[in-house]
């Protein structure tokens, strides 16, 4: 069974939209595993726009289940991770006017200082991943780095859906979805976990959760808007039961 990792980053952002005390990420979180999370992710970003360092240290004290901290590969973000020991921490890239991540990590680009970077986490027993484009020379330099996981960028895959009037079955789409396939394939054969992320919906998710032997799916967007109107615990719990459905088709 896919693990469900499930992002809380935009119940911060509501919050924040009034700089009050709720919605709670932390309430966010417990009703998430309620509802079946396999895990946690959130992103701490350099502008603090959302989650914050406090919502992180609580999450840390109170979850049971494992906590994904996704950051950008600066020293203050190292610094934090070391701090708060998630269970993985995984580098993203960041850009201050972005509205959400962009596309995957340049890890050729960075490789002799990712590698660096890699080496202080390793020490601290904690777990990293990259988050990449669909593309098997990055994947490639996410192994030669010394990452044990790579998760591969599904939103390409979940744009072209949307430019195609929500059809699962375009050859645009097809497109996208095999290169998503090919690139967890080329993951694995090379030894790293592979998870994947990015723009899945409760809509979209079938096809990417067709795809064998990825170990995560990491959602936050749509799980969180789905919540608004039915509750996280049963938003977590439809997600849940898309992916293990699309697992037995």
């Amino acid at each position: 069974m896919i693990k469900l990792c499930v992002n809380i980053d935009h119940v911060a952002t509501i919050r924040e939209a009034r700089k009050t005390i709720e919605p709670s990420p932390m309430d966010a979180a417990t009703e998430a595993c309620l509802g079946g999370a396999d895990g946690i992710t959130l992103h701490i970003r350099e502008d603090r726009r959302h989650v914050q360092d406090e919502d992180l240290f609580q999450l840390r004290k109170s979850i049971h289940v494992p906590l994904n901290l996704e950051l950008a590969a600066t020293p203050d973000m190292i610094a934090l991770a070391l701090i708060s020991k998630p269970d993985m921490a995984m580098f993203v890239p960041e850009g201050r006017n972005e509205v959400t991540t962009e596309g995957g990590l340049d890890v050729i680009k960075e490789i002799d200082r990712l590698s660096q970077m890699l080496l202080e986490l390793h020490e601290a027993g904690i777990r990293t991943s990259a988050f990449v484009d669909a593309n098997n020379k990055q994947i490639d330099a996410t192994l030669t780095s010394g990452f044990s996981v790579c998760e591969i960028h599904t939103g390409p895959f979940a744009e072209s859906v949307i430019r195609n009037d929500f059809s699962l079955q375009h050859p645009e789409v097809q497109i996208e979805r095999d290169k998503v396939q090919a690139a967890v394939r080329h993951a694995l054969e090379i030894g790293l976990q592979c998870n994947a992320g990015h723009g899945l919906t409760h809509h979209n998710v079938s096809a990417i959760a067709s795809i064998s032997n990825i170990s995560e799916l990491h959602i936050g967007h749509s799980i969180v808007s789905r919540s608004v109107f039915v509750g996280m615990q049963s938003s977590v719990r439809e997600m849940k039961n898309n992916i293990k459905d699309a697992m037995h088709e």
